[in-house]
């Protein structure tokens, strides 16, 4: 006789036995920070042993992060507060280990998009750039708005961009998507038709095109982040994550270099150190070190392997493979183990970030909005999919949903309708200098 009783069992301990069936080893964590301030708007967040299972000790995560603000510290402290919250709230429950890595990427555009929206609720008009960085285990995701840089030194000796550098001057693409949305770019103009600096937004003369706050500057200047996410081999590396007071002054060889053999409080001190001494004490200049170690090595001071020259910058990114050989499988045994990417993403459209890609289930409830998580009451949500061109997502049930709020800021992201603190500006960038009230 078949019982047709079931017994639950609780989500921690279904983790638990994952991890202890696949033998997984996590990586040691060693950090280190240090900072020179100029102005005092660089922040930093840095809390290891987070819990995604309430009390259980077993499936942690570990998150570092930079906050570099501008026109005051405001936006960089109210992110520094709640950016996290706000991430793992975008996060469904009850999801294993690998889909809540999956879902992580989705979660940190909704959790950038809520906080810039509740803050600038507040009418306060300073910004800030981000570096969210989130290791589970061997797996890194990092998230990046503005000018702010997480790079990675794997130990086979490859280095790896973790971050987009959203100044103006470094995107075409970004600067004609904030002149499509009603924003002006140009450089400072002194008169007499003399122009300085490095091209900006106006209003505002802000010259990133991707920020948290900025209220002043404009919706098209958008908190979207940029994010990319990576698996280590179990042989471990090194993170940087810098402000650009280290990276407008030292390349990112020469900080991995400077810092050779150091255990990462010395190696962050060596960085920022190397930065001032080279440009002088011109920005706030802040450096987190993160080193991930083999459970087993006890040195943290031990220098890294020596680099394998260009052989492994070829062969940066390794793509799992679906099905091998045993043969295959053999040689792929013999090779070095690098460092695999996982997901990669930086639109600035939230219908293609919110939108349901992950091989994850119950990604999105139906019925809550995907940025702010608040209940929508059936027939009340507006699809992001709402006024496309798309004859595959033009079915009114086609999710996810945003609240009527959270839709308002979609449009004004995208230009469609104006931002509330701009109605009644108008800004050409002509012979005469613009105004504006935030520089960074």
């Amino acid at each position: 006789m078949v019982s047709d009783h079931h017994t639950s069992v609780p989500l921690s301990v279904l983790l638990k036995r994952e991890l202890a069936n696949e033998k997984i080893e996590r990586p040691e964590l060693l950090h280190g920070q240090a900072s020179q301030s100029k102005k005092g708007e660089d922040l930093t967040f840095i809390k290891t042993e987070c819990q995604r299972v309430l009390g259980d000790g077993v499936t942690t995560f570990s998150v570092y992060a930079l906050f570099d603000g501008h026109n005051g510290s405001a936006a960089a402290i109210y992110s520094k507060e709640n950016l996290l919250n706000n991430v793992l709230s975008a996060i469904p429950p009850d999801l294993n280990s690998d889909e809540w890595v999956s879902a992580l990427p989705r979660a940190l555009v909704a959790g950038f998009v809520k906080t810039d929206k509740d803050f600038q609720e507040k009418a306060q008009t300073s910004g800030t750039t981000a570096t969210f960085v989130i290791i589970d285990g061997w797996v890194l995701t990092v998230a990046s708005v503005g000018d702010s840089r997480a790079v990675l030194e794997s130990a086979e000796g490859g280095l790896y961009y973790l971050s987009a550098d959203h100044r103006l001057e470094c995107s075409e693409e970004e600067r004609e998507r904030i002149t499509s949305s009603g924003g002006e770019v140009g450089r400072l103009n002194t008169g007499a038709g003399n122009e300085i600096g490095p091209l900006r937004c106006w209003p505002g003369g802000l010259c990133l095109s991707r920020s948290i706050g900025d209220k002043d500057v404009g919706e098209f200047i958008v908190p979207v982040p940029y994010v990319k996410q990576v698996k280590l081999s179990s042989t471990g590396g090194r993170l940087i994550i810098s402000s650009d007071g280290v990276w407008d002054a030292v390349s990112v060889e020469t900080a991995f270099e400077c810092c050779q053999g150091m255990p990462p409080d010395a190696a962050a001190s060596q960085i920022v150190k190397e930065a001032v001494l080279f440009k002088g004490l011109r920005d706030d200049t802040t450096c987190i070190v993160v080193d991930l170690q083999p459970p087993e090595k006890p040195d943290s001071q031990k220098p890294p392997p020596k680099k394998q020259g260009k052989g492994v910058f070829k062969s940066m990114f390794r793509k799992k493979k679906s099905g091998s050989s045993s043969q295959v499988d053999k040689e792929e045994y013999c090779e070095p183990d690098l460092v695999e990417e996982m997901f990669e993403e930086g639109s600035a459209s939230l219908s293609e970030r919110l939108d349901s890609k992950y091989p994850v289930c119950n990604m999105f409830k139906l019925f809550m909005c995907a940025v702010c998580q608040v209940e929508i009451k059936p027939g009340e949500g507006v699809s992001i999919h709402a006024g496309t061109t798309d004859q595959k997502k033009l079915r009114p049930w086609d999710g996810p949903f945003l609240c009527s709020s959270c839709q308002e800021k979609k449009e004004a992201m995208e230009g469609k309708r104006p931002s509330g603190v701009l109605v009644d500006i108008i800004v050409t960038v002509t012979s005469q200098s613009p105004s504006f009230s935030s520089i960074k």
